[in-house]
């Protein structure tokens, strides 16, 4: 909570460091012109490949690599290699986006949850300063409290009884 008793965040990115950020991604899209976007219905139809599946694909190249004899011409085992080589490659690739990415969410979650917080303990204070008569608190606290108009109860926050 910003400014009261658990703040565990209290810094920005500075603008190079979000620059910085962009471009690092930039780089990525720019390193992986091949990556593809697939619509809807592509994800769901497609045949997703799992362990059990990726041990049989391989099994399967192998039997292709010695066995080329057995396999007829319109099936290219060397494009099945490559399709499992960049599998690998991404699935590196994608685990350490996906710990990146949780980071993010984490980070933003917890700055967005110590402004809140922060926020509904300032609407409590300018609350109390309005029921006391304190000049300028009624415009503040009647400017703040539209976020919880229409949402029942008296517009006043619960105090806690002590």
């Amino acid at each position: 909570m910003s400014n009261l008793t658990n703040n565990r965040l209290n810094i920005t990115a500075t603008a190079a460091q979000i620059t910085a950020v962009k471009t690092a991604l930039d780089t990525i899209n720019t390193n992986l012109p091949f990556l593809i976007g697939l619509t809807i219905d592509e994800r769901i139809t497609l045949p997703a490949i799992d362990v059990n599946n990726k041990t049989f694909a391989e099994d399967a190249i192998n039997a292709g690599l010695n066995n080329a004899t057995l396999i007829p011409s319109y099936v290219s085992v060397a494009n099945m290699q490559n399709d499992m080589t960049l599998f690998k490659q991404l699935d590196e690739i994608i685990l350490l986006n996906k710990q990146l990415q949780e980071k993010l969410q984490d980070t933003q979650l917890l700055a967005g949850s110590e402004a809140y917080t922060s926020a509904l303990a300032l609407y409590k204070l300018f609350a109390s300063a309005s029921d006391a008569g304190v000049p300028g608190a009624d415009a503040i606290y009647s400017q703040l409290k539209q976020r919880f108009a229409g949402q029942g109860g008296t517009g006043r926050p619960a105090t806690n009884p002590s």
